[in-house]
C-alpha cells in the first residue's frame, strides 16, 4: 500500500521547486551592471558603505539622513554586500534575486499555512514571483531596500499567523520585531498593521462569530473589531514614528512638493488613475518603465471619470459578492498598502512606479486564484484545468520578465528603452545625460539634458549645474544662456550672484573683459558681500586704470573673506597704486597668516593671471 507525502514535505519539495524556478527566470539579472539611477548615491559613490561592516559605519546608517530616507537597515545590507563583492554589479543583483525569491517562498508557505491550501498558496506565489511589474524591484540594485522589506513584512505577517493560531506571545514580539526591520529597510510596508487587521478578517476567520454570538449582534462585532485593534496598537505606533520619521528625511531632501506646486485635485486625479493603470499592468504588463512622469497640467477628464468608474465598479462587485471574504481581504489589501505611494502626499516627480506595487499586488493575486478556484468547484470543473491555464499564464510571465530583465543591462539601454514607451519623459532624458555624462560623452550628454530643459522648468541651482557641464565642454555660448536664464528664474540674490559670477568666469575665459566686468558687477548688486565678485572686479578694475575701484573692492574683499591669497592681491592693487608701505604691510601680513606661503603667491598669481593681470 502506498503511504501518502506528508505536507511538511510536499511544501517543502514545491517551495524548492517555485524557488528554482525564480532562480532561472531572474538569472539575466545576474548579467547586469549598474543603471546610475540612484546607484552612484546608494553604492558606487557612497563612501560611507566602501569600508564594510564597522561600528562607523553603524553609527553613519543609524544617524544619516542621504538619499531622502532613514532606512539603516538598507544601509548596513549594502554595506555587508559592498564587503562581500565591491564594485562588481553581479553580486548585489544575486542577492536581490536571492531574496525575491526567498519573498515569494515565504508568501507560499505563510498562505498555505492560514489557509490550509496549498496549490493556491502555490499558484499566487508564483505569480507574484515571475510577474513583471516586479522586475524594477530585483533588478535595481539599489532598491534592495523594497526586497529587504518586504522580506521582513513577510517574517512580520507569518510571526502574526503563527501567534494568533498558538497565542504565544514570543510570536506577538517577533511581529514587533520583523515590522520595526522592515520599516527600518524601507517605509513602504508602514500599511502592515491595517493589512494584518485584513488577514485577521480573511484567512484567519477572527471576526467570525459563534452561534451565541451572533445573537448578540452588532455589538459582539463591534467589540471583536476594537479588540483586534488595540492588540496592534503597538504596530500603529511603530507605524506613526516610521512615517513621521519618513516626512522629515524626506524634506531635508526638499523631495516633498508642496500644494502649490501639485495642487490637491492634481494629487487625487493622478491618484485615481494610477490605482486604475496599476490594475491594467497587473493584467497586461506591458511598456514598464522605471519612472512614469506627471503630465503636465490636469489628467483629460475622460481618463479620471474612465478610472474612477472602473474602481467603483470593483468595489461594487466586491460588496455584492462580499460573503466571498477572500475578494475584500484583496481589494482593501491592494488599496490600503497603496496608500502611502499613491501620491496624496507627492514625493518625487513620478506618477507612479512599478516597484510601489511589491507589496500590493499580493492582495489582487489572492482575490482571483481563489475566485477562480470556488468558480471551477461550482460548476464542477476539474481543477487540473485551473493547473494548466496557470502553468500557460506564469511560462507567459517568465518569459516577459527575462525580456523585461534585458531592459536593466545598463544605464543607457534602460533610458533608450525607457524613452520609446513614454511622452515628454524629462526625468529619462536628464538620467541618460547623467549616464552618458558618466561614460564621457560631453556632446551627447548636453542634448540630452537640454531636450529634458525643453521639457520640465528646472530649479535655478540645477540650470547652474548644466551651465557647468557645458562651459566644462567647451560649449560656452550655451553656458553663457544657462547662466542667464538662472539669474532670471530665480529671485533669490545669493542664486542670481552665483549665477553672474559664472557667467564672469566664462567671458573671462574667452578674454572678453568688459562683459566679464559687467557680469561681476550684476553679482555685486545682487549681493554685495560676494567674495568671487569682489576679487573678480578688483582685478578688472586695476587692469582697466581704476586703482581706487580696485582698492576698495579689495578691502571690502579682506572684510568679508579674509585670506593670505586676498592681502596677496591687495598688496599688489596698492602697489599699483604707489601705496608702497600700506602694500608691504598687506605682504607681510599675508606672510605671517598663511600656512604655506609659497603656495599662496602661487594661487594668487594664477587667479591674477587668469584675468590678464601681472601681481605687482
Amino acid at each position: 500500500m502506498e503511504v501518502p507525502t506528508p505536507w511538511w514535505k510536499q511544501k517543502f519539495v514545491l517551495a524548492s521547486v517555485l524557488a528554482v524556478v525564480v532562480l532561472y527566470f531572474y538569472s539575466p539579472a545576474m548579467h547586469n551592471g549598474f543603471v546610475y539611477f540612484d546607484d552612484s548615491l546608494y553604492l558606487t559613490k557612497n563612501e560611507a558603505i566602501h569600508g564594510g561592516l564597522s561600528f562607523g559605519t553603524i553609527k553613519w546608517a543609524f544617524t544619516t539622513y542621504r538619499a531622502g530616507n532613514w532606512h539603516p537597515v538598507t544601509w548596513l545590507a549594502h554595506a555587508f554586500d559592498w564587503q562581500l563583492f565591491g564594485a562588481n554589479p553581479a553580486g548585489h543583483h544575486v542577492v536581490s534575486v536571492l531574496l525575491h525569491a526567498a519573498n515569494s517562498v515565504l508568501l507560499f508557505l505563510i498562505l498555505a499555512a492560514a489557509t490550509g491550501l496549498v496549490w493556491p498558496s502555490l499558484i499566487v506565489a508564483a505569480l507574484f514571483a515571475l510577474h513583471p511589474l516586479n522586475v524594477e524591484s530585483v533588478a535595481w540594485a539599489a532598491e534592495l531596500k523594497n526586497v529587504l522589506s518586504m522580506f521582513l513584512g513577510l517574517l512580520a505577517l507569518g510571526s502574526h499567523t503563527k501567534y494568533v493560531r498558538s497565542g504565544k506571545r514570543v510570536f506577538y514580539t517577533g511581529t514587533l520585531l520583523f515590522f520595526a526591520l522592515g520599516l527600518m529597510a524601507k517605509p513602504q510596508i508602514i500599511p502592515l498593521p491595517f493589512l494584518l487587521l485584513l488577514w485577521d478578517y480573511w484567512p484567519l476567520d477572527r471576526l467570525k462569530l459563534s452561534a451565541g454570538q451572533n445573537r448578540e449582534g452588532a455589538h459582539t462585532l463591534s467589540f471583536l473589531v476594537a479588540s483586534l485593534i488595540r492588540e496592534k496598537t503597538s504596530l500603529f505606533v511603530l507605524a506613526a514614528l516610521s512615517a513621521a520619521i519618513t516626512m522629515i528625511a524626506q524634506s531635508s531632501a526638499d523631495a516633498v512638493h508642496s500644494l502649490a506646486q501639485f495642487s490637491m485635485i492634481s494629487r487625487i486625479e493622478n491618484c485615481v488613475v494610477s490605482y486604475a493603470r496599476y490594475l491594467g499592468n497587473m493584467f497586461w504588463p506591458a511598456k514598464l518603465a522605471p519612472l512614469y512622469p506627471r503630465p503636465v497640467g490636469s489628467l483629460p477628464v475622460w481618463q479620471v471619470v474612465a478610472s474612477g468608474a472602473v474602481l467603483l465598479l470593483i468595489t461594487g462587485a466586491v460588496i455584492w459578492r462580499r460573503k466571498q471574504r477572500y475578494l475584500v481581504m484583496g481589494w482593501l489589501w491592494f488599496l490600503g498598502a497603496l496608500v502611502p505611494t499613491i501620491g496624496l502626499v507627492q514625493v518625487g516627480e513620478q506618477a507612479r512606479a512599478d516597484r510601489y506595487m511589491y507589496l500590493p499586488m499580493v492582495g489582487i493575486l489572492i482575490a482571483i486564484v481563489w475566485a477562480l478556484r470556488n468558480a471551477l468547484e461550482e460548476k464542477h470543473i476539474a481543477k487540473r484545468w485551473l493547473a494548466a491555464a496557470a502553468v500557460a499564464v506564469l511560462i507567459t510571465l517568465g518569459a516577459t520578465t527575462i525580456h523585461q530583465l534585458r531592459r536593466w543591462r545598463d544605464g543607457e539601454t534602460l533610458w533608450r528603452y525607457t524613452l520609446s514607451v513614454t511622452q515628454q519623459n524629462y526625468m529619462a532624458h536628464d538620467n541618460l545625460a547623467l549616464v552618458l555624462a558618466e561614460e564621457g560623452r560631453g556632446d551627447e550628454a548636453i542634448a540630452e539634458f537640454r531636450a529634458a530643459e525643453s521639457l520640465h522648468q528646472y530649479p535655478a541651482a540645477q540650470i547652474l549645474n548644466l551651465a557647468s557641464y557645458e562651459q566644462t565642454h567647451g560649449h560656452l555660448e550655451g553656458a553663457i544662456e544657462q547662466c542667464e536664464r538662472a539669474a532670471q528664474s530665480s529671485n533669490d540674490p545669493a542664486v542670481q550672484a552665483a549665477a553672474w559670477d559664472q557667467e564672469g568666469t566664462i567671458y573671462v575665459q574667452q578674454a572678453d573683459w568688459e562683459r566679464a566686468k559687467q557680469a561681476y558687477e550684476k553679482s555685486v548688486s545682487a549681493k554685495p558681500d560676494d567674495a568671487n565678485a569682489l576679487a573678480a572686479t578688483g582685478l578688472l578694475a586695476g587692469k582697466s586704470g581704476d586703482a581706487q575701484l580696485a582698492q576698495r573692492r579689495l578691502a571690502r574683499l579682506m572684510d568679508v573673506a579674509p585670506s593670505d591669497v586676498g592681502l596677496l592681491l591687495m598688496a599688489s592693487a596698492l602697489r599699483q597704486a604707489g601705496r608702497e608701505r600700506e602694500a608691504d604691510a598687506a605682504f607681510e601680513q599675508a606672510r605671517k597668516v598663511s600656512p604655506n606661503f609659497v603656495q599662496a603667491q602661487e594661487a594668487a598669481r594664477r587667479y591674477a593671471a587668469s584675468f590678464g593681470v601681472l601681481l605687482h
